[in-house]
């Protein structure tokens, strides 16, 4: 896949069959779009090309937004090209980008840049200066511009009734297997191994503190977690806690995976970990021992949790 940070950056020697949007956690409704995309585009007449935007339209637009997203741009890029996307566009959104009438838009974008044969687009997509044109406009343009408009009909996006918004509820709720049906994979989380304090191995329980560089990046809800990594090319199961560590009396979120059967040195290495199932909220112990007793008891819901799917 190619991937161009810029619109200005984009070329190609073939006309192109696109859509766009933010396309936020990559989840099985925006597939239904990347498919048709990738289908239209089989017999290699055409070049396929997803638009997408950073930073998300809301942190430009909306004042005190404070959305948090489902991906950080790497993991968006691994998703989309797992799909088969031949190119991708992320361009910076600003305001100034988000004064283009939907005019300027279509001719100086989609026609001058992109060479546009066909757009594919969900039937309430709208775009252009404050969102005022809709798809019929846009079929218009298609009609004076020269370019084919597939719309996404609505019974078809209802039958998933899936959206970013969705999952994010999801996971703000520690509703796991939820979230991961809205997506068609398993949520996960990127970060560095950082050291932390050790306390974990001080009662049997060594963690790998996980540091996540992107500050919008969503975390689940505070908790215990079931979770699975590719460790050394193994998949490796494990225990994450997301929280406080209120019995430590510790006052900075952290993101702590004790992974099972699993014993080597990932200091400095990013790894993905990906979520499973929600165990148990946060909690504060009045001593190390009945912490220790609970981590057990953790343990052992997890290992009958990782039974199941084997």
């Amino acid at each position: 896949m190619k991937i161009f940070h810029s619109i200005k950056d984009f070329n190609s020697s073939k006309k192109t069959i696109l859509t766009l949007g933010t396309f936020d956690g990559v989840h099985i409704g925006h597939k239904k779009i990347l498919e048709k995309l990738i289908q239209s585009t089989q017999n290699k007449e055409y070049e396929s090309l997803v638009l997408t935007f950073f930073p998300h339209p809301r942190m430009v637009l909306q004042e005190k937004s404070e959305i948090k997203l489902l991906n950080t741009i790497p993991e968006k890029v691994k998703l989309l090209e797992a799909i088969g996307i031949e190119n991708l566009v992320i361009h910076p959104f600003d305001e100034s980008f988000s004064r283009l009438t939907a005019e300027e838009f279509v001719t100086t974008i989609l026609v001058d840049q992109f060479r546009i044969h066909k757009i594919i687009i969900g039937y309430d997509h709208r775009f252009g200066r404050n969102r005022t044109a809709d798809i019929d406009d846009l079929i218009g343009f298609g009609e004076k511009y020269g370019f084919e408009v597939e719309q996404i009909l609505v019974q078809e996006l209802n039958d998933i009734s899936v959206s970013s918004t969705k999952v994010r509820k999801a996971i703000g709720e520690g509703d796991i297997s939820l979230a991961n049906s809205y997506l068609g994979y398993d949520y996960f989380l990127t970060g560095l191994v950082s050291e932390g304090k050790r306390l974990g191995r001080t009662i049997g329980f060594p963690t790998a503190n996980l540091k996540i560089k992107e500050d919008y990046k969503l975390i689940p809800l505070n908790g215990v977690y079931v979770v699975k990594s590719i460790l050394n090319n193994v998949t490796v199961f494990g225990l994450m806690n997301i929280g406080f560590n209120p019995t430590i009396g510790e006052n900075k979120l952290s993101i702590e995976v004790h992974f099972l059967d699993f014993d080597a040195d990932l200091y400095d290495q990013e790894i993905e970990v990906a979520f499973l199932h929600y165990i148990r909220a946060e909690q504060k112990f009045d001593s190390f021992e009945l912490l220790k007793r609970q981590i057990e008891k953790d343990k052992n819901a997890a290992q009958a949790y990782i039974k199941k799917l084997q």
